[in-house]
């Protein structure tokens, strides 16, 4: 997918937007077959609770950050006023289809059917959602921000990903990343966690079975 060219960097959030893509297809692929239970899977995808947690991490931050911030700097532009109000409305949206999901997950008698139709339902909407940021909000973003809230926006995410999430949060970011993406965010680390990415958590990550059946490990 091709990515717009702006004034102020915008990879993490498309490195953070390609990671959720590509755990939506994880999820499509497991429920694209009625005849199966994909909830026998999901139910205990450590691959599932990661979505969701990172998914809550990014979307915390863009409402607790970045949205305010650039909503009162866009305050006398209705046009740019109008995207952020939809931004926010997809966001409000996408809880409550998380919850659904999990419901329908937890009902091992008649949710089967359920899952299979909630999933193509957050598929779509959170990927319609992920593109109409890059197409339209990150423009207003990056008229209306400035280098230091989107230097927040980022330190947001490490304060909510925790120092003790890093090691699993970091490669789970970068897996299939666009080298260039990689290159970057490791930019950003100091040299000891660097190490650590490439010695440890990177292996560690790599053992992760997280959309088998057992949730855990190879």
């Amino acid at each position: 997918m091709s990515r717009k060219t702006f004034t102020h960097d915008m990879t993490l959030m498309y490195t953070f937007h390609d990671a959720l893509r590509r755990e939506l297809e994880h999820i499509a692929r497991l429920t694209a077959k009625p005849s199966d239970d994909p909830g026998e899977v999901l139910r205990v995808a450590v691959g599932w609770q990661m979505f969701k947690d990172y998914l809550h991490v990014h979307h915390g931050a863009e409402d607790d950050v970045l949205w305010p911030a650039v909503r009162e700097a866009a305050v006398n532009s209705p046009d740019a006023l109008a995207v952020l109000d939809a931004i926010e409305a997809e966001h409000a949206a996408i809880d409550p289809g998380i919850a659904a999901f999990d419901a329908a997950l937890a009902d091992r008698e008649n949710g089967a059917q359920r899952v299979v139709i909630i999933a193509e339902k957050l598929v779509g909407g959170l990927g319609g959602h992920l593109k109409h940021e890059e197409d339209d909000a990150l423009d207003v973003v990056d008229a209306f921000a400035t280098p230091e809230l989107l230097a927040k926006f980022g330190m947001e995410h490490n304060v909510r990903v925790g120092p003790t999430g890093s090691p699993r949060f970091v490669p789970w970011l970068l897996d299939g990343a666009l080298d260039s993406d990689i290159t970057l965010v490791l930019s950003r680390l100091p040299d000891p966690l660097k190490a650590a990415y490439e010695n440890e958590w990177k292996p560690a990550y790599a053992q992760l079975n997280r959309w088998g059946a057992n949730g855990t490990a190879v």
